[in-house]
Protein backbone atom coordinates (compact mmCIF):
# COMPACT_ATOMS: atom_id res chain seq x y z
CA UNK A 1 0.00 0.00 0.00
CA UNK A 2 1.26 3.38 -0.80
CA UNK A 3 1.31 6.31 1.99
CA UNK A 4 2.51 9.26 2.51
CA UNK A 5 1.01 9.73 6.04
CA UNK A 6 3.69 11.37 8.27
CA UNK A 7 5.31 10.13 11.74
CA UNK A 8 5.81 13.43 12.71
CA UNK A 9 1.85 14.10 13.39
CA UNK A 10 1.88 11.58 16.15
CA UNK A 11 4.18 13.55 18.12
CA UNK A 12 2.42 16.66 18.80
CA UNK A 13 -0.84 15.66 18.07
CA UNK A 14 -3.53 13.79 20.82
CA UNK A 15 -4.45 10.22 18.88
CA UNK A 16 -7.69 9.91 20.67
CA UNK A 17 -11.23 11.71 20.82
CA UNK A 18 -12.49 13.35 23.77
CA UNK A 19 -14.15 11.15 25.67
CA UNK A 20 -17.84 10.17 23.82
CA UNK A 21 -17.77 12.74 21.34
CA UNK A 22 -20.65 12.33 18.41
CA UNK A 23 -19.25 12.40 15.05
CA UNK A 24 -18.37 15.38 13.57
CA UNK A 25 -18.50 16.95 17.11
CA UNK A 26 -14.48 16.59 18.17
CA UNK A 27 -13.15 19.72 19.41
CA UNK A 28 -10.11 18.59 17.94
CA UNK A 29 -8.82 16.12 15.36
CA UNK A 30 -7.03 12.89 16.16
CA UNK A 31 -3.23 12.99 14.97
CA UNK A 32 -3.98 10.65 11.71
CA UNK A 33 -6.88 12.87 10.81
CA UNK A 34 -4.96 16.09 10.97
CA UNK A 35 -2.20 14.46 8.61
CA UNK A 36 -4.61 13.41 6.14
CA UNK A 37 -6.20 17.14 6.21
CA UNK A 38 -2.71 18.97 6.16
CA UNK A 39 -1.38 16.57 3.18
CA UNK A 40 -4.95 16.91 1.32
CA UNK A 41 -5.00 21.17 1.45
CA UNK A 42 -1.13 21.34 0.79
CA UNK A 43 -1.67 19.12 -2.35
CA UNK A 44 -5.47 20.01 -3.46
CA UNK A 45 -5.96 17.05 -5.33
CA UNK A 46 -8.76 16.25 -7.57
CA UNK A 47 -8.86 12.49 -5.77
CA UNK A 48 -7.83 11.25 -2.80
CA UNK A 49 -7.98 7.96 -1.36
CA UNK A 50 -7.79 7.89 2.59
CA UNK A 51 -7.67 4.48 3.78
CA UNK A 52 -8.57 3.98 7.73
CA UNK A 53 -9.20 0.92 9.98
CA UNK A 54 -12.85 0.85 11.30
CA UNK A 55 -13.73 2.79 13.99
CA UNK A 56 -10.63 5.09 13.44
CA UNK A 57 -13.24 7.94 12.54
CA UNK A 58 -13.22 7.50 8.34
CA UNK A 59 -16.61 10.07 8.77
CA UNK A 60 -15.60 12.66 11.15
CA UNK A 61 -11.95 13.52 8.64
CA UNK A 62 -14.55 12.81 5.45
CA UNK A 63 -16.97 15.94 6.69
CA UNK A 64 -13.93 18.55 8.14
CA UNK A 65 -12.09 18.47 5.03
CA UNK A 66 -16.01 19.04 3.36
CA UNK A 67 -16.45 21.80 5.55
CA UNK A 68 -13.20 23.46 4.80
CA UNK A 69 -13.73 22.78 0.84
CA UNK A 70 -17.30 24.40 1.66
CA UNK A 71 -15.74 27.24 3.25
CA UNK A 72 -13.26 27.87 1.24
CA UNK A 73 -15.41 28.05 -1.63
CA UNK A 74 -13.43 25.01 -3.42
CA UNK A 75 -17.02 23.66 -4.20
CA UNK A 76 -20.45 24.21 -3.57
CA UNK A 77 -22.05 21.30 -2.94
CA UNK A 78 -21.44 17.74 -1.29
CA UNK A 79 -22.70 14.10 -2.58
CA UNK A 80 -22.17 11.39 0.01
CA UNK A 81 -22.87 8.15 -1.91
CA UNK A 82 -23.16 5.40 0.95
CA UNK A 83 -23.29 1.43 0.85
CA UNK A 84 -26.59 1.14 2.22
CA UNK A 85 -29.83 2.78 3.42
CA UNK A 86 -29.40 3.05 7.25
CA UNK A 87 -25.40 4.36 6.50
CA UNK A 88 -26.72 7.28 4.34
CA UNK A 89 -28.90 8.37 7.08
CA UNK A 90 -26.32 7.82 9.57
CA UNK A 91 -23.99 10.66 7.14
CA UNK A 92 -27.25 13.29 7.11
CA UNK A 93 -27.16 12.89 10.85
CA UNK A 94 -23.22 13.38 11.41
CA UNK A 95 -23.05 16.22 8.87
CA UNK A 96 -26.03 18.11 10.49
CA UNK A 97 -24.17 18.12 13.54
CA UNK A 98 -21.49 20.85 11.73
CA UNK A 99 -23.73 22.49 10.06
CA UNK A 100 -23.90 20.65 6.28
CA UNK A 101 -27.04 19.79 5.70
CA UNK A 102 -27.20 16.63 3.39
CA UNK A 103 -30.67 15.51 2.38
CA UNK A 104 -30.76 11.42 2.17
CA UNK A 105 -34.31 11.37 0.61
CA UNK A 106 -33.33 12.81 -2.23
CA UNK A 107 -34.42 11.35 -5.40
CA UNK A 108 -35.25 13.39 -8.11
CA UNK A 109 -35.13 17.43 -9.73
CA UNK A 110 -33.91 20.65 -7.72
CA UNK A 111 -32.23 20.15 -4.11
CA UNK A 112 -34.03 22.58 -1.43
CA UNK A 113 -31.81 25.65 -0.74
CA UNK A 114 -31.57 25.01 2.88
CA UNK A 115 -29.71 21.87 2.11
CA UNK A 116 -25.88 21.41 0.93
CA UNK A 117 -25.81 18.49 -0.96
CA UNK A 118 -27.69 15.01 -0.77
CA UNK A 119 -26.66 11.47 0.69
CA UNK A 120 -27.56 8.48 -2.03
CA UNK A 121 -26.42 4.88 -1.89
CA UNK A 122 -24.09 3.09 -4.85
CA UNK A 123 -27.75 1.70 -5.53
CA UNK A 124 -29.48 4.36 -6.26
CA UNK A 125 -26.26 6.08 -8.68
CA UNK A 126 -26.50 2.48 -10.30
CA UNK A 127 -30.38 3.11 -11.50
CA UNK A 128 -30.16 6.91 -11.74
CA UNK A 129 -26.63 7.98 -13.28
CA UNK A 130 -26.97 10.97 -15.47
CA UNK A 131 -29.71 12.79 -12.94
CA UNK A 132 -26.30 12.46 -10.32
CA UNK A 133 -23.96 13.78 -13.44
CA UNK A 134 -26.02 16.79 -14.27
CA UNK A 135 -26.07 17.94 -10.82
CA UNK A 136 -22.24 17.51 -10.82
CA UNK A 137 -22.01 19.22 -14.02
CA UNK A 138 -24.33 22.32 -12.45
CA UNK A 139 -22.10 22.89 -9.52
CA UNK A 140 -18.54 22.42 -8.53
CA UNK A 141 -19.21 19.23 -6.04
CA UNK A 142 -17.05 17.54 -3.79
CA UNK A 143 -17.77 13.65 -4.29
CA UNK A 144 -17.40 11.52 -1.34
CA UNK A 145 -17.51 7.56 -1.71
CA UNK A 146 -18.25 6.41 1.39
CA UNK A 147 -16.30 2.51 1.69
CA UNK A 148 -15.55 3.13 -1.95
CA UNK A 149 -14.67 -1.32 -2.80
CA UNK A 150 -18.46 -1.00 -3.08
CA UNK A 151 -18.63 0.45 -6.25
CA UNK A 152 -16.89 -2.61 -7.83
CA UNK A 153 -19.48 -4.53 -6.56
CA UNK A 154 -21.21 -5.12 -9.90
CA UNK A 155 -20.12 -3.95 -13.13
CA UNK A 156 -22.81 -1.67 -13.77
CA UNK A 157 -22.18 0.06 -9.80
CA UNK A 158 -18.90 1.23 -11.17
CA UNK A 159 -19.81 1.95 -14.47
CA UNK A 160 -22.63 4.19 -12.98
CA UNK A 161 -19.99 6.01 -10.43
CA UNK A 162 -17.95 6.93 -13.73
CA UNK A 163 -20.48 8.34 -15.60
CA UNK A 164 -21.87 10.17 -12.44
CA UNK A 165 -19.14 11.77 -11.10
CA UNK A 166 -16.75 12.12 -13.86
CA UNK A 167 -17.20 15.55 -13.67
CA UNK A 168 -17.15 15.89 -10.15
CA UNK A 169 -14.43 19.08 -8.65
CA UNK A 170 -13.30 17.08 -6.07
CA UNK A 171 -13.68 13.19 -5.18
CA UNK A 172 -12.57 11.86 -1.78
CA UNK A 173 -12.66 7.94 -1.87
CA UNK A 174 -12.59 6.23 1.66
CA UNK A 175 -12.41 2.69 2.95
CA UNK A 176 -11.34 0.69 5.95
CA UNK A 177 -10.85 -2.49 3.93
CA UNK A 178 -9.22 -1.44 0.34
CA UNK A 179 -8.86 -4.40 -0.93
CA UNK A 180 -11.93 -7.28 -3.24
CA UNK A 181 -11.29 -10.81 -3.33
CA UNK A 182 -12.31 -10.60 -6.68
CA UNK A 183 -10.06 -8.25 -9.60
CA UNK A 184 -12.91 -5.67 -10.79
CA UNK A 185 -11.15 -1.94 -10.76
CA UNK A 186 -12.58 0.63 -8.44
CA UNK A 187 -13.27 3.89 -9.97
CA UNK A 188 -10.95 6.56 -8.89
CA UNK A 189 -8.26 4.42 -7.32
CA UNK A 190 -5.34 4.69 -8.73
CA UNK A 191 -2.95 1.31 -9.33
CA UNK A 192 0.59 1.19 -9.67
CA UNK A 193 2.51 -1.58 -10.79
CA UNK A 194 4.71 -3.73 -8.67
CA UNK A 195 8.32 -5.42 -9.35
CA UNK A 196 6.43 -8.55 -9.52
CA UNK A 197 4.30 -6.58 -12.20
CA UNK A 198 0.30 -7.00 -10.45
CA UNK A 199 -0.78 -3.57 -10.38
CA UNK A 200 -2.35 -2.61 -6.50
CA UNK A 201 -4.72 0.42 -5.15
CA UNK A 202 -2.46 2.89 -4.26
CA UNK A 203 -3.60 4.99 -1.08
CA UNK A 204 -2.88 8.50 -0.69
CA UNK A 205 -3.59 8.16 3.16
CA UNK A 206 -3.45 4.75 5.12
CA UNK A 207 -4.16 4.63 9.34
CA UNK A 208 -3.65 0.51 9.55
CA UNK A 209 -5.04 -1.22 12.29
CA UNK A 210 -1.89 -1.60 14.14
CA UNK A 211 -1.05 2.61 14.22
CA UNK A 212 -4.64 2.90 16.11
CA UNK A 213 -3.84 0.08 18.56
CA UNK A 214 -1.38 1.70 19.28
CA UNK A 215 -2.62 5.39 19.84
CA UNK A 216 -5.59 4.08 21.84
CA UNK A 217 -8.09 4.62 18.95
CA UNK A 218 -9.25 1.11 18.80
CA UNK A 219 -9.45 -1.82 20.86
CA UNK A 220 -7.54 -4.70 21.14
CA UNK A 221 -9.48 -8.13 19.75
CA UNK A 222 -9.26 -11.26 21.86
CA UNK A 223 -10.61 -14.20 19.82
CA UNK A 224 -12.23 -17.18 21.28
CA UNK A 225 -12.13 -20.57 18.91
CA UNK A 226 -14.63 -23.54 19.09
CA UNK A 227 -13.76 -26.94 17.29
CA UNK A 228 -16.10 -30.26 18.13
CA UNK A 229 -17.30 -33.01 16.43
CA UNK A 230 -19.24 -32.46 13.84
CA UNK A 231 -21.78 -35.14 12.09
CA UNK A 232 -23.59 -34.75 8.99
CA UNK A 233 -25.49 -36.49 5.88
CA UNK A 234 -23.83 -35.84 1.83
CA UNK A 235 -26.72 -35.93 -0.82
CA UNK A 236 -25.16 -39.42 -1.89
CA UNK A 237 -26.83 -40.83 1.15
CA UNK A 238 -22.82 -40.97 3.25
CA UNK A 239 -22.93 -40.04 6.67
CA UNK A 240 -19.24 -38.20 7.76
CA UNK A 241 -18.27 -37.10 11.25
CA UNK A 242 -15.16 -34.78 11.60
CA UNK A 243 -13.93 -32.38 13.98
CA UNK A 244 -13.95 -28.59 12.81
CA UNK A 245 -10.27 -27.68 12.60
CA UNK A 246 -9.09 -30.87 11.53
CA UNK A 247 -7.53 -30.69 7.74
CA UNK A 248 -10.19 -31.88 5.04
CA UNK A 249 -11.02 -30.88 1.86
CA UNK A 250 -13.18 -26.79 0.83
CA UNK A 251 -16.29 -29.13 0.53
CA UNK A 252 -16.28 -31.39 4.02
CA UNK A 253 -14.37 -27.97 5.92
CA UNK A 254 -18.00 -25.76 4.48
CA UNK A 255 -20.12 -28.85 5.18
CA UNK A 256 -18.53 -29.19 8.84
CA UNK A 257 -18.41 -25.56 9.42
CA UNK A 258 -22.51 -25.26 8.45
CA UNK A 259 -23.37 -28.08 10.95
CA UNK A 260 -21.98 -26.21 13.68
CA UNK A 261 -23.55 -23.20 13.00
CA UNK A 262 -27.05 -25.59 12.66
CA UNK A 263 -28.89 -23.71 15.50
CA UNK A 264 -30.66 -26.92 16.11
CA UNK A 265 -26.96 -28.67 17.45
CA UNK A 266 -25.13 -28.03 20.58
CA UNK A 267 -22.65 -25.90 19.15
CA UNK A 268 -24.23 -22.55 18.57
CA UNK A 269 -26.37 -22.95 22.34
CA UNK A 270 -22.39 -24.11 23.85
CA UNK A 271 -20.62 -20.75 21.84
CA UNK A 272 -23.51 -18.28 22.50
CA UNK A 273 -23.34 -19.67 26.69
CA UNK A 274 -19.66 -18.58 26.76
CA UNK A 275 -20.27 -15.46 24.76
CA UNK A 276 -22.95 -14.07 27.14
CA UNK A 277 -20.61 -15.33 30.22
CA UNK A 278 -18.34 -13.30 28.29
CA UNK A 279 -20.55 -9.82 27.85
CA UNK A 280 -21.25 -10.71 31.84
CA UNK A 281 -17.58 -10.23 32.43
CA UNK A 282 -16.92 -7.45 30.21
CA UNK A 283 -20.18 -5.55 31.50
CA UNK A 284 -18.53 -5.32 34.98
CA UNK A 285 -15.77 -2.85 33.63
CA UNK A 286 -18.07 -1.48 30.92
CA UNK A 287 -21.89 -1.64 32.05
CA UNK A 288 -23.37 -0.61 28.53
CA UNK A 289 -21.58 -3.51 26.45
CA UNK A 290 -23.60 -5.36 24.35
CA UNK A 291 -23.22 -8.31 22.39
CA UNK A 292 -23.99 -9.18 18.50
CA UNK A 293 -24.38 -12.42 16.79
CA UNK A 294 -23.39 -11.81 13.04
CA UNK A 295 -25.90 -14.48 10.83
CA UNK A 296 -25.84 -16.15 7.49
CA UNK A 297 -29.57 -15.97 6.88
CA UNK A 298 -32.68 -14.46 8.05
CA UNK A 299 -34.25 -18.53 9.70
CA UNK A 300 -31.05 -18.64 11.56
CA UNK A 301 -30.85 -15.21 13.11
CA UNK A 302 -34.49 -15.85 14.34
CA UNK A 303 -33.34 -19.36 15.74
CA UNK A 304 -30.18 -17.95 17.22
CA UNK A 305 -32.21 -14.96 18.68
CA UNK A 306 -35.06 -17.85 20.16
CA UNK A 307 -31.68 -19.30 22.11
CA UNK A 308 -30.33 -16.44 23.65
CA UNK A 309 -34.01 -16.06 24.97
CA UNK A 310 -33.64 -19.43 26.76
CA UNK A 311 -29.81 -19.36 27.74
CA UNK A 312 -30.04 -15.20 29.05
CA UNK A 313 -33.54 -14.96 29.96
CA UNK A 314 -33.39 -12.03 27.91
CA UNK A 315 -35.23 -10.93 24.75
CA UNK A 316 -32.42 -9.92 21.83
CA UNK A 317 -33.23 -7.23 19.31
CA UNK A 318 -33.27 -9.10 15.97
CA UNK A 319 -32.33 -6.97 12.57
CA UNK A 320 -33.23 -8.73 9.18
CA UNK A 321 -33.23 -6.40 6.68
CA UNK A 322 -31.89 -3.23 5.30
CA UNK A 323 -35.14 -1.01 5.46
CA UNK A 324 -36.30 1.98 7.53
CA UNK A 325 -37.53 -0.56 10.70
CA UNK A 326 -34.24 -2.02 11.01
CA UNK A 327 -32.31 1.53 11.00
CA UNK A 328 -34.75 2.13 13.94
CA UNK A 329 -33.86 -0.65 16.08
CA UNK A 330 -30.37 -0.23 15.01
CA UNK A 331 -30.18 3.45 15.98
CA UNK A 332 -32.70 2.05 19.87
CA UNK A 333 -30.00 -0.93 20.13
CA UNK A 334 -27.47 1.90 20.04
CA UNK A 335 -29.17 3.99 22.58
CA UNK A 336 -29.80 1.62 25.34
CA UNK A 337 -28.38 -1.17 27.34
CA UNK A 338 -29.39 -4.21 26.25
CA UNK A 339 -27.59 -7.63 25.83
CA UNK A 340 -27.82 -8.76 22.60
CA UNK A 341 -28.50 -7.84 18.98
CA UNK A 342 -28.75 -10.75 16.21
CA UNK A 343 -28.58 -9.50 12.59
CA UNK A 344 -28.35 -10.58 8.73
CA UNK A 345 -24.74 -9.38 7.23
CA UNK A 346 -26.05 -5.32 7.23
CA UNK A 347 -24.60 -4.65 10.75
CA UNK A 348 -21.03 -5.74 9.49
CA UNK A 349 -20.45 -2.89 8.09
CA UNK A 350 -20.31 0.71 8.99
CA UNK A 351 -23.08 1.13 11.51
CA UNK A 352 -21.85 2.84 14.42
CA UNK A 353 -22.74 1.22 17.54
CA UNK A 354 -20.22 1.57 20.09
CA UNK A 355 -21.14 -0.15 22.74
CA UNK A 356 -20.65 -3.85 21.39
CA UNK A 357 -17.63 -5.09 23.13
CA UNK A 358 -18.64 -8.85 22.02
CA UNK A 359 -19.21 -10.96 19.27
CA UNK A 360 -20.31 -14.19 17.44
CA UNK A 361 -19.32 -14.65 14.38
CA UNK A 362 -21.50 -17.18 12.68
CA UNK A 363 -21.78 -16.72 9.26
CA UNK A 364 -20.63 -18.77 6.49
CA UNK A 365 -18.71 -15.84 4.62
CA UNK A 366 -15.08 -16.80 4.35
CA UNK A 367 -13.80 -13.34 2.36
CA UNK A 368 -11.29 -11.19 4.10
CA UNK A 369 -13.17 -8.05 3.11
CA UNK A 370 -16.21 -9.17 4.66
CA UNK A 371 -14.55 -10.22 8.13
CA UNK A 372 -12.45 -7.60 8.13
CA UNK A 373 -15.83 -5.29 8.41
CA UNK A 374 -17.66 -7.73 10.63
CA UNK A 375 -14.81 -7.64 13.22
CA UNK A 376 -14.75 -3.66 12.78
CA UNK A 377 -17.99 -3.27 14.50
CA UNK A 378 -16.27 -3.98 17.96
CA UNK A 379 -13.03 -2.30 17.68
CA UNK A 380 -14.48 1.40 17.90
CA UNK A 381 -12.77 2.13 21.20
CA UNK A 382 -14.59 5.15 23.77
CA UNK A 383 -12.17 5.21 26.43
CA UNK A 384 -8.70 3.35 27.03
CA UNK A 385 -8.41 -0.07 27.97
CA UNK A 386 -11.15 -1.65 26.94
CA UNK A 387 -11.29 -4.72 24.90
CA UNK A 388 -13.46 -6.73 22.41
CA UNK A 389 -13.99 -10.32 22.03
CA UNK A 390 -15.35 -12.07 18.91
CA UNK A 391 -16.20 -15.86 19.05
CA UNK A 392 -14.92 -17.94 15.92
CA UNK A 393 -15.72 -21.31 14.61
CA UNK A 394 -12.47 -23.10 14.32
CA UNK A 395 -12.29 -22.88 10.33
CA UNK A 396 -8.57 -22.26 8.69
CA UNK A 397 -9.94 -18.85 6.89
CA UNK A 398 -11.01 -17.80 9.64
CA UNK A 399 -7.90 -18.63 12.16
CA UNK A 400 -5.81 -16.65 9.41
CA UNK A 401 -7.85 -13.72 8.75
CA UNK A 402 -7.93 -13.32 12.77
CA UNK A 403 -4.05 -14.08 13.04
CA UNK A 404 -3.51 -10.61 10.55
CA UNK A 405 -5.43 -8.27 11.52
CA UNK A 406 -2.77 -5.92 11.84
CA UNK A 407 -1.92 -6.67 8.32
CA UNK A 408 -2.46 -3.47 5.26
CA UNK A 409 -3.98 -5.33 2.21
CA UNK A 410 -4.40 -3.87 -1.23
CA UNK A 411 -6.92 -4.65 -4.35
CA UNK A 412 -4.89 -6.71 -6.54
CA UNK A 413 -5.85 -6.13 -9.95
CA UNK A 414 -3.94 -8.32 -11.64
CA UNK A 415 -4.16 -12.74 -10.67
CA UNK A 416 -0.61 -14.23 -9.16
CA UNK A 417 0.43 -18.00 -10.59
CA UNK A 418 0.38 -20.15 -7.83
CA UNK A 419 2.65 -22.40 -7.47
CA UNK A 420 2.32 -25.73 -7.65
CA UNK A 421 -1.68 -25.75 -8.80
CA UNK A 422 -0.75 -27.01 -11.46
CA UNK A 423 0.24 -30.06 -9.90
CA UNK A 424 -2.66 -30.47 -7.78
CA UNK A 425 -5.34 -32.90 -9.49
CA UNK A 426 -8.43 -30.92 -7.80
CA UNK A 427 -7.39 -27.73 -8.40
CA UNK A 428 -9.45 -26.77 -11.74
CA UNK A 429 -12.14 -28.69 -10.61
CA UNK A 430 -12.58 -26.57 -7.20
CA UNK A 431 -11.48 -23.29 -9.49
CA UNK A 432 -14.65 -24.04 -10.93
CA UNK A 433 -16.85 -25.33 -8.54
CA UNK A 434 -16.24 -22.08 -7.05
CA UNK A 435 -17.18 -19.90 -10.01
CA UNK A 436 -20.40 -22.00 -10.79
CA UNK A 437 -21.67 -21.31 -7.12
CA UNK A 438 -20.02 -17.60 -6.11
CA UNK A 439 -22.58 -14.75 -6.37
CA UNK A 440 -22.29 -11.85 -7.70
CA UNK A 441 -21.84 -9.83 -4.58
CA UNK A 442 -18.33 -10.77 -3.17
CA UNK A 443 -19.49 -11.46 0.60
CA UNK A 444 -21.20 -14.74 -0.29
CA UNK A 445 -21.26 -17.38 2.02
CA UNK A 446 -20.89 -21.23 1.55
CA UNK A 447 -24.51 -21.87 2.68
CA UNK A 448 -25.57 -22.49 -0.96
CA UNK A 449 -23.03 -24.90 -1.50
CA UNK A 450 -23.02 -29.10 -1.75
CA UNK A 451 -26.98 -30.09 -0.72
CA UNK A 452 -26.09 -31.90 2.81
CA UNK A 453 -27.90 -32.14 5.70
CA UNK A 454 -27.21 -31.17 9.75
CA UNK A 455 -27.38 -34.69 12.22
CA UNK A 456 -25.43 -33.40 15.44
CA UNK A 457 -22.80 -30.97 16.33
CA UNK A 458 -20.91 -30.47 20.42
CA UNK A 459 -18.54 -27.63 21.02
CA UNK A 460 -15.13 -27.57 22.44
CA UNK A 461 -13.05 -24.49 23.05
CA UNK A 462 -10.09 -24.65 21.36
CA UNK A 463 -7.73 -22.12 21.66
CA UNK A 464 -7.39 -17.96 22.29
CA UNK A 465 -5.78 -15.85 19.16
CA UNK A 466 -4.42 -12.44 20.03
CA UNK A 467 -2.05 -10.01 18.64
CA UNK A 468 -1.06 -12.61 16.36
CA UNK A 469 -0.22 -15.09 19.08
CA UNK A 470 -2.14 -18.14 20.08
CA UNK A 471 -2.70 -19.28 23.70
CA UNK A 472 -4.61 -22.12 25.81
CA UNK A 473 -5.40 -25.80 25.26
CA UNK A 474 -9.10 -27.36 24.17
CA UNK A 475 -11.47 -27.84 27.05
CA UNK A 476 -14.86 -28.78 27.59
CA UNK A 477 -17.75 -25.50 27.62
CA UNK A 478 -18.26 -25.23 31.48
CA UNK A 479 -14.98 -26.37 32.50
CA UNK A 480 -12.53 -24.66 34.83
CA UNK A 481 -10.20 -24.24 31.92
CA UNK A 482 -12.78 -22.06 29.57
CA UNK A 483 -13.88 -19.79 32.56
CA UNK A 484 -10.34 -18.96 32.88
CA UNK A 485 -10.19 -17.50 29.84
CA UNK A 486 -13.73 -16.39 29.54
CA UNK A 487 -13.14 -14.34 32.65
CA UNK A 488 -10.36 -11.82 31.25
CA UNK A 489 -11.45 -8.68 32.55
CA UNK A 490 -13.18 -6.19 30.13
CA UNK A 491 -10.92 -2.88 30.63
CA UNK A 492 -6.90 -4.29 30.03
CA UNK A 493 -4.15 -2.11 28.51
CA UNK A 494 -2.85 -4.47 25.46
CA UNK A 495 -0.03 -5.55 26.67
CA UNK A 496 -2.41 -6.60 30.09
CA UNK A 497 -3.66 -8.58 27.83
CA UNK A 498 -0.68 -10.71 26.06
CA UNK A 499 0.66 -11.00 29.74
CA UNK A 500 -2.54 -12.25 31.38
CA UNK A 501 -3.49 -15.09 28.17
CA UNK A 502 0.23 -16.27 28.87
CA UNK A 503 -0.07 -16.85 32.49
CA UNK A 504 -3.61 -18.52 31.84
CA UNK A 505 -2.06 -21.02 29.17
CA UNK A 506 0.89 -21.57 32.12
CA UNK A 507 -1.66 -22.68 34.46
CA UNK A 508 -3.67 -24.70 32.07
CA UNK A 509 -0.71 -26.56 31.36
CA UNK A 510 0.15 -26.96 34.82
CA UNK A 511 -3.36 -28.45 35.63
CA UNK A 512 -3.33 -30.52 32.91
CA UNK A 513 -0.14 -32.62 33.90
CA UNK A 514 -1.50 -33.05 37.06
CA UNK A 515 -4.52 -35.11 35.56
CA UNK A 516 -4.56 -38.79 35.36
CA UNK A 517 -3.85 -40.17 31.60
CA UNK A 518 -7.18 -41.49 31.30
CA UNK A 519 -8.95 -37.99 32.32
CA UNK A 520 -7.11 -36.22 29.09
CA UNK A 521 -9.93 -36.82 26.84
CA UNK A 522 -9.10 -33.74 24.47
CA UNK A 523 -6.77 -32.79 22.34
CA UNK A 524 -4.05 -31.15 25.52
CA UNK A 525 -1.33 -29.37 23.30
CA UNK A 526 -0.86 -26.22 23.85
CA UNK A 527 -2.40 -24.09 20.95
CA UNK A 528 1.04 -22.73 19.17
CA UNK A 529 1.63 -26.47 18.89
CA UNK A 530 -2.04 -27.07 16.94
CA UNK A 531 -2.04 -25.35 13.60
CA UNK A 532 -5.05 -25.59 11.40
CA UNK A 533 -4.01 -27.74 8.39
CA UNK A 534 -4.09 -25.73 5.58
CA UNK A 535 -5.88 -27.04 1.91
CA UNK A 536 -2.21 -27.71 0.70
CA UNK A 537 -1.34 -29.89 3.03
CA UNK A 538 -4.88 -31.91 2.12
CA UNK A 539 -3.11 -31.87 -1.31
CA UNK A 540 -0.77 -33.61 -0.51
CA UNK A 541 -2.21 -36.10 1.16
CA UNK A 542 -4.49 -36.65 -1.77
CA UNK A 543 -1.65 -37.19 -3.73
CA UNK A 544 0.30 -39.56 -1.80
CA UNK A 545 -2.94 -42.13 -1.76
CA UNK A 546 -3.15 -41.34 -5.55
CA UNK A 547 0.53 -42.62 -5.94
CA UNK A 548 0.02 -45.31 -3.82
CA UNK A 549 -3.15 -46.67 -5.69
CA UNK A 550 -0.97 -46.17 -9.08
CA UNK A 551 1.45 -48.54 -7.51
CA UNK A 552 -0.92 -50.86 -6.46
CA UNK A 553 -2.60 -50.89 -9.89
CA UNK A 554 0.38 -52.31 -11.61
CA UNK A 555 1.03 -54.80 -8.50
CA UNK A 556 -2.43 -56.11 -8.41
CA UNK A 557 -3.70 -55.62 -11.86
CA UNK A 558 -7.05 -53.65 -10.66
CA UNK A 559 -8.22 -50.78 -11.76
CA UNK A 560 -7.48 -47.74 -10.03
CA UNK A 561 -11.84 -47.31 -9.19
CA UNK A 562 -11.94 -51.15 -7.65
CA UNK A 563 -9.08 -50.07 -5.35
CA UNK A 564 -10.40 -46.63 -4.26
CA UNK A 565 -13.75 -48.22 -3.68
CA UNK A 566 -12.25 -50.96 -1.76
CA UNK A 567 -10.15 -48.94 0.40
CA UNK A 568 -14.08 -46.88 1.25
CA UNK A 569 -15.53 -50.36 1.86
CA UNK A 570 -12.69 -51.31 4.83
CA UNK A 571 -11.55 -48.05 6.06
CA UNK A 572 -15.27 -46.38 5.89
CA UNK A 573 -15.82 -42.64 4.49
CA UNK A 574 -16.76 -40.99 1.46
CA UNK A 575 -14.57 -40.60 -1.58
CA UNK A 576 -11.17 -39.16 -1.54
CA UNK A 577 -12.18 -35.82 -2.69
CA UNK A 578 -14.51 -35.22 0.47
CA UNK A 579 -12.49 -37.48 2.93
CA UNK A 580 -10.89 -35.86 5.90
CA UNK A 581 -6.93 -36.10 6.58
CA UNK A 582 -7.50 -38.92 9.30
CA UNK A 583 -9.71 -40.50 6.64
CA UNK A 584 -6.58 -40.12 4.05
CA UNK A 585 -4.29 -41.44 5.99
CA UNK A 586 -6.08 -44.87 6.83
CA UNK A 587 -6.19 -45.31 3.39
CA UNK A 588 -2.69 -44.34 2.85
CA UNK A 589 -1.43 -47.22 5.23
CA UNK A 590 -4.12 -49.65 4.29
CA UNK A 591 -2.97 -49.36 0.33
CA UNK A 592 0.64 -49.86 2.09
CA UNK A 593 -0.32 -53.05 4.31
CA UNK A 594 -1.73 -54.57 0.75
CA UNK A 595 1.29 -54.02 -0.96
CA UNK A 596 3.37 -54.96 1.65
CA UNK A 597 1.41 -58.34 1.49
CA UNK A 598 1.73 -58.95 -2.11
CA UNK A 599 5.72 -58.76 -2.43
Amino acid sequence: MTTTASSSHSHHLSPAFPGRAPWGTASKLRAWQQGAMEKYIQEQPRDFLAVATPGAGKTTFALTLASWLLHHHVVQQVTVVAPTEHLKKQWAEAAARIGIKLDPEYSAGPLGKEYHGVAVTYAGVGVRPMLHRNRVEQRKTLVILDEIHHAGDTKSWGEACLEAFEPATRRLALTGTPFRSDTNPIPFVTYEEGPDGIRRSAADYTYGYGSALADGVVRPVIFLSYSGNMRWRTKAGDEIEARLGEPMTKDAISQAWRTALDPRGDWMPAVLRAADQRLTEVRKAIPDAGALVIASDQDSARAYAKLIREITGHKATVVLSDDAGASKKIDEFSANDDRWMVAVRMVSEGVDVPRLAVGVYATTISTPLFFAQAVGRFVRSRRRGETASVFLPTVPDLLSFANEMEKERDHVLDRPKKGGEEDDPYAEEDKLLKEAEQQKDEDTGEQDMLPFEALESDAVFDRVMYNGAEFGMQAHPGSEEEQDYLGIPGLLEPDQVQLLLQKRQAKQIAHSRKKPAEEADLLELPAERRPVVSHKEMMELRRQLNNLVGAYVHQSGKPHGVIHTELRRVCGGPPAAEATAGQLRQRIAKVREWATRMR
